[in-house]
């Protein structure tokens, strides 16, 4: 299959098709679970391709290249976690650097950067807004001599704050940086940024993209940058934070309903959104695929629906929102987002815990704020579901 073929294809045959095709050695329609760590050598030297796991292992090459092609990149590379993945791209800046990020992080990206990688590489961060995140003279403003890269996520977690794709892609290019999307929160199934012009993907591979919330996972994508990628390469190796083979399968498989699921958990936020958007015990919604959403315009510009998440700000004391979690039967309070189930948590005391108290205030994530990862059941029990424990 030429590179040509594929890029006409649409979001849903590439998710089957991607990838090396058949198994070479056996016909295997789905490339199989190869579970060795080392490979035979004709001669000292001398091998098939393949010559130790840790640098490569047919089952995770088949992954990679896969999502690579869902991502429009040049490139995939897969790791034992989101954050393996997240650190491996950091050691890409040498000690010292300065790097911008947008505010609404990931809470464990929070403390990668601000309490491991600025003792151990003497790392310094800017956070600006979403609406300085797309605004170059605010970005300018937040340039140092030792700013090596921009890092966003859009939508931001948790608050789905919508990042400008194209003046990230921009500004970084026009100074010399690299650019760097956190896609988690919307899979390439849901925008696409390097065809922005975005240097990395990153993503928490288990996620969206594997999709049952039984694997942990990992992911890295290039643009077309032969030299970015072979650094990438050389540092997934050297560092060691490799996905294993099992874990590549089920992420692979993952891939294969991507598009799919994602149009059902999307269809099914909306019609959450909507619904808590009315309700008399909801403050406020956060949702991109609203119309009062302070994104909205942007993210249908760069996405393809609204995607899966909800946040919502709940009336009440931390008692009130306690009480609201406990009597929810269908959503799951649980950590994590992206499976075919529902799952709900509470920001301020799971997935941001580990930011500092004054970081998560100064931004807006409270105790009342309440985060929804819609899965794919009907959404009418979904919504009976909230209504009821909304009381």
């Amino acid at each position: 299959m030429t590179t040509a073929s594929r890029k006409s294809w649409g979001p849903s045959t590439l998710a089957v098709h991607a990838g090396n095709g058949p198994d070479p050695a056996t016909g295997a329609v789905m490339t199989p679970i190869y579970a060795t760590s080392t490979f035979v050598q004709s001669a000292p030297g001398v091998t098939t391709g393949w010559e130790y796991a840790r640098s490569g292992n047919p089952t995770r090459a088949d992954f990679e290249r896969a999502l690579a092609d869902v991502e429009g990149g040049s490139a995939g590379f897969a790791f034992a976690s989101g954050l393996a993945a997240e650190a491996t791209v950091l050691d890409l800046l040498a000690h010292g650097s300065h790097v911008i990020t947008s505010q609404g992080l990931y809470g464990g990206t929070w403390r990668l950067l601000h309490r491991v990688r600025n003792h151990s590489a003497n790392l310094s961060v800017t956070h600006v807004d979403a609406s300085d995140a797309s605004d170059p003279a605010a970005l300018e403003a937040a340039l140092t001599p030792r700013t090596a890269m921009v890092w966003v996520e859009t939508p931001g977690n948790p608050l789905l704050d919508i990042v400008d794709l194209d003046a990230i892609a921009a500004f970084a290019r026009g100074h010399g940086l690299l650019s760097v999307v956190d896609n988690t929160f919307a899979s390439p199934a849901v925008q696409r940024p390097l065809e922005h012009g975005v240097d990395i993907v990153v993503h928490s591979a288990t996620k969206y993209i594997g999709g049952h919330s039984d694997i942990i996972a990992g992911a890295v994508v290039v643009g077309d940058n032969a030299e970015l990628a072979t650094r990438l390469g050389f540092l997934q190796n050297a560092v060691g934070a490799v996905l294993d083979p099992f874990q590549s399968f089920l992420a692979r498989r993952g891939l294969l309903t991507l598009p799919l699921r994602i149009e059902r958990h999307a269809a099914n936020a909306l019609k959450v959104a909507r619904f808590l958007d009315t309700h008399p015990r909801i403050e406020r919604v956060l949702y991109p695929g609203l119309q009062n959403h302070p994104g909205h315009s942007l993210a249908m510009r760069q996405m393809a629906n609204g995607g899966g998440m909800v946040a919502a700000f709940l009336k009440g004391d931390a008692t009130a929102v306690a009480s609201f979690l406990q009597r929810l039967r269908l959503f799951r309070l649980a950590e994590s987002l992206g499976g075919v189930e529902s799952l709900v948590g509470q920001p301020w005391t799971m997935s941001h815990g580990s930011v500092a108290e004054e970081h998560r205030l100064a931004i807006g994530i409270t105790p009342q704020l309440v985060r929804l990862s819609v899965g794919i059941e009907d959404a009418d029990d979904l919504i009976a579901d909230l209504d009821a424990a909304l009381g």
